[in-house]
């Protein structure tokens, strides 16, 4: 089979490798009918993960329809179509239970080296091994597509875990940072939640386009001052999907006192600046949030199924799996806002 290797910063080939197989009577085998390339994946390409293992096989946004299953596997069956959360989880310890799926004894996340947990191979690829295949794995309701679909295993999770738990509340305003695909699944998940406005900070034009696309109101870094006094005392809850400290400490000046800051861009500074002053004195709610699909994902699924958000708006190319190396290099530089490759 063909999968995607990471070599080295921004040293990623197709390569064939042996067809997976079932280690564990929980797992399950699929093959991939589509799979994205997210943000996260970007942190490696770039480099920004000195340990991160060569040899990884990349990727943990996919669909696929599963073709074998181990004996101990009763939710799922051969022949059904499955979105995959991107967080492995043994769905029985301590943390499972609590529905702390990113936590779990167990935890991973497919195609992310040993970052979180034992190294997965990813969903880049065209058949993939399925650790917890009855945990991990959510059936795809016959109304909804594989494209749609994708989005629950990942970004559109994630989003709506920002929205869902920073106690968000209809009428509310808010400031996404980053107009990217996950700044993008907050503010869509933030306006089907009863949001009175949405903005979108973001410095790329292009991606003003697609938050003006989903009704969300783009403007630009250098306007920020305005933008929050266009929210009266400032605006209820931030919404930082870049991960970086520049992007941190804006959102920390701009949301409002008594307001909630939540964070959803993948950090990994270990020296930020962070201005407890400011914050102590404005009382601010501070989270960050991986997102859990394996919580969320039905509930998603269901939304998408009934209309009441179709994340496929923000995908801005298609391509077929062969072409991931320069979907890669396309994402990098910001070409593209999101794209789906497909078998």
């Amino acid at each position: 089979m063909k999968v995607l290797v990471w070599n080295g910063t921004r040293q990623i080939e197709l390569q064939e490798m042996e067809n997976p197989s079932l280690k564990k009577p929980s797992d399950a085998i699929i093959r991939v009918t589509k799979t994205s390339i997210c943000g996260t994946d970007l942190h490696p390409y770039r480099g920004h993960l000195p340990d991160f293992p060569e040899g990884t096989v990349m990727g943990h946004e996919f669909t696929g329809v599963i073709i074998e299953i181990g004996h101990d596997v009763q939710k799922v069956k051969v022949g059904d179509r499955v979105v995959v959360s991107d967080i492995v989880a043994c769905g029985t310890c301590w943390y499972c239970q609590k529905e702390l799926h990113y936590h779990c004894d167990s935890a991973s996340l497919f195609g992310y080296g040993n970052v979180v947990g034992s190294y997965v191979p990813g969903g880049q690829a065209e058949y993939v091994r399925i650790p917890y295949a009855d945990v991990v794995l959510l059936p795809i309701p016959d109304e909804v597509s594989d494209e749609k679909a994708l989005f629950a295993g990942d970004i559109l999770a994630t989003g709506y875990a920002c929205v869902e738990e920073s106690g968000f509340q209809s009428g509310d305003t808010a400031i996404v940072i980053g107009g990217g695909p996950v700044g993008l699944m907050t503010a869509l998940c933030a306006q089907a939640m009863g949001a009175q406005k949405v903005y979108i900070m973001e410095s790329n034009k292009h991606r003003h386009e697609a938050a003006a696309k989903i009704g969300a109101i783009p403007f630009y870094p250098y306007e920020q001052e305005r933008i929050r006094a266009a929210c009266g005392p400032g605006p209820d809850v931030v919404f930082e999907a870049v991960g970086k400290d520049e992007t941190l400490l804006a959102a920390l000046r701009l949301v409002r006192p008594k307001g909630t800051v939540v964070c959803a861009g993948a950090h990994h500074s270990k020296a930020m600046p962070f201005n407890t002053e400011q914050a102590f004195a404005k009382e601010i709610t501070l989270q960050f949030i991986v997102g859990n699909p394996i919580k969320y994902g039905p509930r998603l699924l269901e939304w998408i199924r009934s209309g009441v958000l179709d994340p496929t708006i923000i995908i801005s190319h298609r391509a077929p799996f062969q072409d991931v190396v320069e979907a890669y290099r396309q994402f990098d530089n910001q070409e593209i806002l999101k794209v789906v490759l497909h078998f």
